[in-house]
C-alpha cells in the first residue's frame, strides 16, 4: 500500500480540492487542477467504517497498479453523490438502500438485496455511474436505546415508541431530519413525534455516549457498530420495514470502468466477496480499539492476499 500520494498530506489535498471544485461548480469561479486523467479518486463518507472500506478498496486497486487517490472522511451523501455525478470523485463504497432512496423522489429500496441492487444500478446508470457486485455484508441504520429505557417503556419494536416518543429526545447525524431513512421516515412510516432532535455525529462515539449517558433517549446507530453490544444497547426491531437492504456496494464512474475494464472489476469484486457482516463488525472493532483506519485496512488486505 505504499506510494507517496497515499500520505496524509495528499489525502487532505484531495479532500480540500474536491470541496473547492464543488464550490466552483456552483459559483463559476476558477477551480484547482484535477488529478491526472484516469486517476481513481476513492471517496468515503464521514464515519470510520466508510473510511476503512475506502482504504481497503483503494489499497486493493493500487496493489494491481491502478492509479488511486483517496478522499477520506469527505462528508455525507449530500456532498459525495453530486461529486460522483460530476466526476469530482470516481469511486465510493456505498450502502445500497440508502443510496437508492437518496436518488429517488420516494422510497424505492426494500429489504431484498437483489431487487434493491437492480434498482440502484438503474438509478445510477441514468447519471453515468456504474455499480459493481455488492458485498454480502450489510450495515443498516438501527435505532438504539438503553436496556433501562427498554424496561421503563416496555419497548421491543420501533412501533412501541409511538406512545412515548413525545417524552424522548432523538439523536442522530445533522442530516437526519431530512433523511427518508431517519427522522422523516420515523414520522411518515411510524408516526413518531419526538420531544426534540439533537444533531450528533454519524453513528459514532458522540452518538453512543449521548444515548448511554441519557442525553438522548433514542439514537441512530449503525448495526455493525461493536459499541452496541459492548455498551449494552438494544436495537429496536424495524417492524414496519423502514430500513432497506444496505449491502456494501461499490459505485464508480462509468468512464473508469471503460478505461480499466476487467482488471478493475475483478479487483473490486474480489474485495466485495469477502466483506461479510461479521467482517464489517470486526473492522469496526479494530478501529474502536484505537487502530487507525489505514492500519486496519492494511492488515485486512495483507491477511486476504490483496495488498502490496
Amino acid at each position: 500500500m505504499g506510494g507517496s500520494h497515499r500520505g496524509a498530506t495528499a489525502r487532505a489535498y484531495v479532500a480540500v480540492s474536491t470541496l473547492l471544485l464543488l464550490a466552483a461548480c456552483s459559483a463559476g469561479s476558477a477551480a484547482p487542477p484535477p488529478p491526472p486523467e484516469g486517476t481513481i479518486t476513492v471517496a468515503s463518507f464521514d464515519f470510520p467504517e466508510s473510511v476503512v472500506l475506502a482504504e481497503i478498496y483503494g489499497g486493493a486497486m493500487e496493489a494491481t497498479g491502478l492509479p488511486v487517490r483517496l478522499s477520506l472522511d469527505l462528508g455525507p451523501r449530500e456532498l459525495i453523490q453530486p461529486a460522483l455525478q460530476r466526476g469530482l470523485v470516481g469511486f465510493v463504497p456505498e450502502y445500497a438502500g440508502s443510496a437508492l432512496d437518496f436518488l429517488s423522489l420516494r422510497p424505492r429500496a426494500s429489504s431484498d438485496p437483489e431487487s434493491t441492487h437492480a434498482a440502484l444500478r438503474a438509478a445510477l446508470a441514468r447519471v453515468g455511474v456504474s455499480t459493481l457486485g455488492a458485498a454480502p455484508g450489510q450495515d443498516a441504520n438501527g435505532f438504539v436505546v438503553t436496556r433501562a429505557t427498554v424496561r421503563r417503556f416496555h419497548l421491543e419494536t420501533i412501533s412501541d415508541l409511538r406512545p412515548v416518543a413525545s417524552r424522548l429526545v432523538l439523536g442522530g447525524p445533522p442530516e437526519c431530519p431530512d433523511r427518508l431513512l431517519c427522522l422523516r421516515g420515523l414520522r411518515s412510516v411510524y408516526g413518531l413525534r419526538f420531544k426534540a432532535f439533537v444533531p450528533l455525529d454519524s453513528g459514532g462515539p458522540l452518538t453512543i455516549a449521548a444515548v448511554t449517558g441519557g442525553a438522548v433517549g433514542v439514537a441512530l446507530a449503525f448495526t455493525t457498530d461493536p459499541a452496541i453490544a459492548d455498551r449494552g444497547l438494544v436495537v429496536l426491531r424495524d417492524d414496519r420495514g423502514l430500513e432497506p437492504a444496505e449491502n456494501v456496494t461499490p459505485v464508480i464512474a462509468r468512464d473508469l470502468v471503460r478505461r480499466y475494464g476487467e482488471e478493475l472489476v475483478h479487483t473490486v469484486d474480489s474485495v466485495s466477496a469477502l466483506l461479510t457482516t461479521p467482517e464489517l463488525v470486526a473492522l469496526n472493532q479494530a478501529v474502536a480499539k484505537g487502530r487507525s483506519p489505514h492500519a486496519v485496512a492494511a492488515s485486512w488486505l495483507a491477511r486476504n492476499g490483496l495488498g502490496t
